[in-house]
């Protein structure tokens, strides 16, 4: 076997992220009763996704904190509506209604289960890598019943570093006692996922989820796949 370890990417490869988060920010929407200060719901998640992108884009190389990220990614789009006193307090509310809600949805990609109870089969050690925040990734793996498929739980926030920073990848073969010879990177996430790992040393799987053009990829990846089911074919 030429692996042994492999490290996974939790957000929007195994777990639905987007799919849940757009539920979730639908829930907040109307919790806080936000159509009266918006012409229509659409201008405010909009505004979030543009937001929310952007913000963890910076937030994986190290530009921004956790705490700008939370209220920032809710006081631009609140920004956008009309007669709205956008402060602090209601962006950390809201940030903290917003958590809950994402965290208790049990949505997978499909053939998540699948997948895991193959590689589980299979006898890979399996460690879940993400720059997601403690409490909430925690939550999201109750929710979804993948928790107990992995060896070692590897978040950002413990390795001090976030994906794509080799010290993060240095900490995750620490964590997780994995050689860099015989572990695998699998991700959905072109620069944090890949290129960090490629560029850690390591060999990386590429799901591109979010169907990637070939020739914008700088670095080819060891393997690309269109679904996880296709990585049973290669593992």
């Amino acid at each position: 076997m030429r692996y042994k370890d492999l490290f996974i990417d939790f957000d929007d490869t195994l777990y639905d992220t987007h799919g849940n988060a757009v539920i979730a920010l639908r829930e907040t929407f109307e919790t806080f009763r936000l159509g009266q200060f918006f012409t229509a719901p659409q201008v405010f998640y909009d505004a979030y996704w543009t937001a929310n992108i952007d913000l963890w884009t910076r937030y994986s190389k190290g530009e921004i904190t956790r705490d700008y990220l939370i209220v920032e990614r809710f006081r631009r789009p609140l920004s956008e509506g009309q007669g709205l006193e956008v402060t602090e307090a209601l962006c950390l509310e809201m940030s903290d209604r917003f958590l809950d809600f994402c965290s208790s949805k049990p949505g997978v990609i499909d053939g998540a289960h699948e997948l895991m109870d193959y590689l589980r089969q299979r006898g890979y050690r399996m460690h879940m890598t993400s720059n997601g925040f403690h409490e909430v990734q925690y939550r999201k793996l109750a929710a979804c019943g993948l928790r107990d498929y992995f060896d070692t739980i590897i978040l950002s926030e413990d390795a001090g570093a976030n994906k794509p920073s080799p010290l993060y990848f240095d900490y995750a073969l620490r964590q997780s006692g994995a050689t860099r010879q015989t572990t695998l990177m699998i991700g959905d996430n072109l620069q944090s996922d890949i290129l960090g790992a490629l560029n850690a040393g390591l060999d990386a799987l590429l799901f591109n989820r979010w169907a990637i053009n070939k020739a914008d990829i700088p670095q080819a990846p060891t393997f690309i796949v269109d679904s996880l089911r296709d990585i049973m074919g290669i593992l």
